[in-house]
């Protein structure tokens, strides 16, 4: 049986990265046909720790996980380590004997304790000394019941509130207006305000190289030319040329050693990762790992199609975020940035094939299986191989995070 599994980042107020929720239940029809919700999440952790790696895919955070009054009596949550997870009680869950008794357990072993989808009832008092985090939908929870849950957890002030849902900055600071903690929801990878913004001589150089390399036939003069006039970029090039990645004989000491030794693919991902992280080395680092992780999805899914550009496809996912890292529209960033024509149709008018990996790749993110499996059809991609492209995506863009120091 294969399991799909995305992530999704949880915030703290000044937006860096607190954990991430791990999502694998949604569209059971099509992911987990023969089994139930419990042993999906039994052979979820079980292939977390055996297969994929439950450390690099949550990269050192904790992970909050969805568990049943079955799965927590089964003991599900102590096949994981207290440090890595999250133990989230479902809103399905009624608060009784059992789950009091589970809850103890747990807390003596460790375990941080979540409420899921809290809907408040006086019984849950009993479980206050008990709970970490409480999670509120800021969809579905009006401000009365807000201010009502506030008052209810006044006298334990270990429980952390955290909002789901947080789709836009102005929700974001509501939230933190109310009390809130933590923060769930993609409201850092939108526009904060519309305006303009001009890009760095830097940049610009950076948005030329990403030109020249997107070219079928390179033209290693011209490009060597371009990081010849750029101190900066050319020490950098270098130093990730001699840095451990790479086997070689022999020190790297010219541009153009450098150029020839990463190769055309390499060199395309080298730039815009630095191009992504330059623009936006002053928004949460969340939203620059998110975009290497599509840029990796995107040139994994264009290689399961038999897509003949995926360098392409890979700068379109890692670009699907400037306007979110410029504060501008998508559009009016396009005009500055000298990306083919091909690039430009699936980012501002949602045309082409790179377009369709795009919204694959979002439907992804968002754990809606039951979308994703009719693009997996409709691209006639392999249905097993695509959540494989995916962690593969994750741990890389992980790789890279720590190689920028982030």
């Amino acid at each position: 049986m294969y399991f799909y599994t995305a992530r999704q980042p949880i915030l703290d107020k000044e937006k860096n990265l607190f954990a991430y929720e791990l999502l694998f239940r949604d569209g059971v029809k099509n992911s987990f046909p023969d089994i139930d919700s419990d042993e999906a999440t039994l052979r979820m952790i079980e292939g977390s720790q055996l297969n994929l790696g439950l450390g690099e895919f949550l990269d050192d955070k904790p992970g909050f996980i969805n568990f049943t009054l079955d799965a927590l009596l089964k003991r599900f949550p102590t096949l994981l380590p207290p440090e890595q997870v999250v133990v989230e009680i479902l809103e399905t869950v009624q608060p009784g004997k059992r789950l009091l008794a589970e809850c103890q357990a747990l807390k003596k072993e460790g375990y941080v304790l979540a409420l899921d989808d809290y809907i408040h009832q006086p019984v849950w008092r009993h479980f206050f000394p008990l709970i970490d985090i409480i999670k509120i939908d800021l969809r579905s929870t009006s401000f009365e019941e807000i201010r009502q849950i506030k008052q209810a957890i006044a006298g334990f002030p270990q429980i952390k509130l955290l909002a789901e849902k947080v789709e836009t900055n102005e929700e974001f600071q509501q939230a933190i207006e109310m009390g809130f903690d933590f923060f769930q929801g993609y409201f850092f990878s939108k526009p904060e305000m519309m305006q303009s913004r001009a890009l760095s001589p830097a940049q610009m150089t950076l948005a030329e190289l990403l030109y020249e390399t997107a070219k079928k036939e390179m033209d290693l003069a011209v490009i060597t030319g371009i990081f010849e006039r750029d101190v900066n970029l050319s020490y950098k090039l270098l130093r990730y040329a001699n840095s451990a990645v790479f086997k070689r004989r022999t020190d790297i000491s010219t541009i153009r050693q450098a150029l020839v030794l990463l190769g055309q693919t390499e060199l395309k991902r080298f730039l815009s990762v630095l191009f992504t992280a330059q623009v936006g080395s002053e928004k949460p680092a969340e939203l620059m790992r998110l975009a290497m992780t599509r840029a990796r999805f995107a040139e994994h899914l264009s290689i399961l199609a038999g897509f003949t550009a995926p360098a392409e496809a890979f700068l379109t996912g890692m670009m699907s975020l400037i306007d979110a890292i410029l504060d501008e529209p998508m559009a009016s960033v396009m005009t500055k940035l000298p990306l083919s024509v091909d690039i430009k149709a699936a980012l501002i008018d949602n045309k082409g094939p790179m377009a369709d990996y795009l919204q694959l790749i979002k439907l992804y993110e968002q754990a809606q299986w039951d979308e994703a499996e009719v693009w997996i059809r409709r691209l006639q991609l392999d249905n097993k191989a695509v959540p494989d492209a995916y962690h593969s995506a994750v741990q890389w863009a992980n790789e890279q995070m720590k190689a920028l120091g982030e």
